[in-house]
């Protein structure tokens, strides 16, 4: 009997969309928002610049792509906070609590992304509207959705002065704030 040999005809090697935005986040915090661009992050990744397109077809596509999976990653665990809770002041404090115990690197990553898409309008209206969804069911006609719009807004200030590193906190101050923001809440909600 005659062996044949048998090519294994192999399947075509997958990108890991994850890890390409591990790398592409990193490039950012290392080299800044600049550095960013489709040909860096094949090189990091050790693959073709068509295999980056094919995944995010262009640099918008892969700065969206970073910035939904940031903004997943933190409704989620605005989700879990709430506890089953679903009225707007229970969100609220939930989205403090988060950012309050967020990591300042992460913070600082989403931050230069976040500089980077300042200039690109697309970008900056679904930001818009991501921020303008989280108040959209707040009842600001009453004291209670006031304060807890006002929380809100010094929750985000909070976390932009330090994700930019233009306000030095220790843990200690970085807590005390937002112990303070928190007070604006009503107590059953903070409970």
């Amino acid at each position: 009997m005659e062996s044949k040999k048998h090519t294994k005809i192999g399947r075509p090697r997958t990108i890991d969309r994850n890890h390409l935005l591990d790398l592409a986040e990193k490039i950012v915090v290392e080299h800044g928002a600049t550095a960013l661009t489709i040909d860096a992050l094949a090189k990091a990744a050790g693959i073709t610049k068509g295999g980056v397109q094919y995944c995010f077809g262009t640099k918008d596509g892969l700065v969206d792509a970073m910035l939904t999976r940031w903004g997943n990653k933190f409704d989620k665990k605005v989700t879990t906070e709430k506890n089953g809770k679903t009225d707007m002041l229970s969100h609220i404090a939930a989205h403090i609590r988060v950012t309050r115990d967020s990591d300042p690197l992460g913070d600082s990553r989403f931050a230069a992304m976040l500089a980077a898409l300042i200039p690109n309008s697309e970008h900056l209206a679904d930001t818009r509207q991501w921020y303008r969804q989280q108040l959209s069911e707040l009842d600001v006609s009453t004291e209670q959705g006031r304060n807890a719009r006002l929380a809100f807004i010094a929750n985000e200030g909070a976390f932009l002065l330090r994700s930019f590193q233009l306000f030095d906190l220790n843990e200690d101050e970085w807590q005390q704030i937002f112990r303070d923001i928190e007070k604006l809440l009503p107590k059953k909600i903070d409970d």
